[in-house]
């Protein structure tokens, strides 16, 4: 037995070792490692939970945003078809955005419509400007668009097309306001020559101040102005508005544009979409069993792509130089990433942190309905045990009451026998010798004494049933105090069970207050609350049950006692007074001098019929300062007592495990 024990613990030791999960040194890595911790099964976590933490690895995961927002009629379109090389996004002279457009890395060309219900579909990219043209009512159902386009500055950067800040849809701005928060990075477009105007300045006081560090001025359509114009005008802002950007850049996006979308890598870039689209089509279309079909087309790629190679790019690269898009670009690498993946992580480890808070936090009210219970018990404790020493109080004194009435009954019973003593002439013989004669008998004449039963039982028992009445009220009184005193043991169980009853009517249906709190947990706690009643209860229950049953046991007794032929007992009494008359004539006959003929006191008489109807164990029951009530009602108090110490402990312990967890989250928290 002992090697199979000593082979279990070697197993254990060296297979169910628990195993170090090695997480990537990232901030994905690390919202990983929360992750896990927070969805330990001892957490019983819920789905939303899950769910919340799996967006915050792919919020990690998320391409830098950066937001393009203005003025309308700023160009911020045409400024992001220019950054994108492809003339995408719509473009008029009216504020044509009219939805927020995210555009994102994809495999393909594709726009996604979400909608306010939810829903969502796909559409060619083609069709874009269908759904965020201001002029078309019906598109107030769509919440936002995505476009989606294989482009490797995506993979990177997440661009937001903003419907601009004086959108002639408030809803528009209030979400154009929310994304500017959110966003690692702003990009204000805005023409030069209506730049710093009075509209303009409002707009950025109302909108743009706190978020400086992050956001770059864009002057567009410098292509329109001479040098020194860019410059007077690059200076002029840069002093005005140096409080909301932390640099100002003027640039031509239709120039940007122009030299991007030509650029060698672009053209290459479209001629090999163009060539894999076909050869899927193609594959479709033909029983694929050699690649033959596909070499004329292959020849015509490389042909058109050493073409694109060929060209001269120089007026390009000039033209790209002259639109100063740049520098743009530069301000997205150098200034906004870094404080984007600063602000990104700063903001999910806020979030972890507040995850952890709120679920400490549920924890908390679960503890706190334990806690309520506990200080349910405990208050209660001084009044219950008051109930109990109220219920001796109150019915010793009845008790008392029912013990004078049968003293009572004893003493007129004692009185009754006493009165029908009566006394009869006897005679003795004594006997006298003398000298000369026989001895001889002389007769004496005196007085004994002898009880009128057939008296004292008509008089008790027959006439008028004094005696009878006396004791069918006494053992009345005795059963309503049975009764009552049953009824007052069960009020003081209704007392607690109506406490315990008002803590149970608002846990029974307790719910979490977040949605990421688990459900099994505050299940756990209601069902708890649904069986207080086997919980706590049923052991108080138990108790006073058991008690009155106790109470019950005595006063059956007492009350067979009671029911006991007093007729009998005064037969009994009768007779021993008569025998102990008796034996003192004997007594007296023979020795006149010595004995006296026995008379019975009134009092021994009293004492005798109490001795023969076990009074002493009646009074005890009914009027020593230690009876039966007093024991029954002392026991039930420390057992009282017991129960509620047990229980405490009981329910306290519940709240254990919810501790442990507790702080099981603050330590995941502290390592956030």
């Amino acid at each position: 037995m002992s090697i199979l024990s000593n082979f279990v613990k070697e197993y254990n030791e060296i297979y169910n070792k628990s195993i170090e999960i090695e997480y990537e040194k990232s901030l994905s890595g690390d919202i990983k490692r929360v992750k896990d911790k927070l969805l330990d099964e001892k957490f019983h976590p819920s789905i939303q939970l899950k769910s919340i933490l799996d967006k915050q690895i792919r919020r990690a995961r998320y391409p830098m945003e950066v937001a393009i927002t203005g003025q309308f009629s700023s160009g911020k379109s045409t400024f992001l078809n220019a950054i994108l090389s492809r003339n995408i996004l719509p473009t008029g002279i009216t504020p044509v955005t009219s939805k927020v457009n995210f555009i994102n890395y994809g495999d393909e060309y594709k726009l996604k419509i979400t909608y306010y219900s939810g829903a969502h579909e796909y559409a060619p990219i083609e069709s874009i400007a269908d759904f965020t043209d201001q002029r078309q009512h019906e598109m107030a159902d769509i919440k936002y668009l995505t476009l989606y386009a294989p482009m490797d500055i995506l993979k990177d950067i997440s661009f937001v097309d903003t419907p601009g800040l004086n959108s002639q849809s408030q809803s528009d701005t209030d979400t154009t306001r929310r994304v500017l928060r959110d966003v690692g990075g702003i990009i204000w477009l805005t023409l030069i020559d209506n730049a710093g105007k009075m509209s303009e300045a409002e707009v950025l006081e109302e909108y743009m101040e706190h978020f400086k560090n992050k956001s770059l001025c864009v002057l567009n359509q410098k292509d329109k102005f001479t040098k020194e114009q860019i410059e007077t005008t690059t200076n002029y802002i840069k002093d005005k508005f140096s409080k909301y950007f932390a640099q100002v850049t003027p640039i031509s996006a239709k120039m940007a544009l122009e030299s991007r979308a030509a650029h060698s890598d672009i053209l290459i870039h479209d001629e090999y979409e163009k060539f894999v689209n076909k050869f899927k089509e193609d594959l479709k279309l033909n029983d694929v069993i050699s690649l033959n079909f596909f070499e004329e087309d292959f020849k015509k790629y490389k042909q058109k792509v050493t073409e694109i190679q060929d060209l001269d790019s120089s007026g390009n690269t000039k033209l790209l130089e002259e639109s100063n898009i740049q520098e743009v670009l530069d301000f997205i690498e150098n200034t906004i990433r870094p404080q984007a993946a600063e602000a990104k992580e700063y903001a999910i480890k806020k979030d972890l942190r507040r995850i952890c808070d709120i679920l400490v936090k549920e924890y908390e009210t679960i503890i706190g309905v334990y806690d309520s219970l506990c200080e349910i018990l405990e208050d209660s404790q001084e009044e219950i045990l008051e109930n109990f020493d109220e219920i001796h109080k109150t019915y010793s004194k009845q008790l008392f009451t029912i013990y004078n009435s049968l003293e009572s009954i004893m003493e007129k019973m004692a009185h009754e026998t006493h009165k029908n003593i009566k006394k009869q002439k006897a005679y003795r013989y004594e006997e006298k010798s003398g000298f000369l004669s026989k001895d001889t008998f002389e007769k004496i004449e005196y007085e004994t004494y002898w009880i009128d039963s057939d008296n004292v039982y008509k008089n008790l028992f027959y006439d008028d049933q004094t005696i009878d009445k006396m004791f069918k009220r006494a053992i009345k009184q005795l059963k309503e105090v049975e009764l009552a005193s049953d009824e007052s043991f069960r009020n003081v169980y209704r007392d607690i069970k109506q406490r315990i009853h008002r803590w149970q009517e608002p846990y029974e249906l307790i719910k979490k207050h977040r949605e990421i709190a688990s459900d099994l947990e505050f299940s756990t706690t209601r069902h708890f609350a649904a069986k207080v009643y086997e919980n706590v209860l049923r052991s108080f229950h138990r108790a006073i049950l058991e008690n009155i049953s106790a109470l019950r046991k005595k006063f059956a007794y007492f009350n067979g006692a009671l029911s006991y032929s007093y007729i009998q007992t005064t037969q009994a009494t009768i007779a021993h007074f008569e025998q102990q008359i008796a034996e003192s004539v004997v007594l007296y006959e023979k020795e006149p001098a010595k004995f006296n003929i026995y008379y019975p006191r009134e009092d021994e008489i009293l004492t005798k019929l109490k001795a023969n109807f076990g009074f002493e164990k009646i009074e005890d029951f009914l009027t020593s300062k230690r009876n039966y009530l007093y024991k029954i009602i002392q026991y039930s108090k420390n057992q009282y007592l017991e129960i509620n110490k047990d229980r405490i402990t009981f329910v306290s312990s519940k709240k254990e495990n919810y501790l442990n967890k507790i702080t099981d989250l603050k330590n995941i928290k502290e390592e956030i």
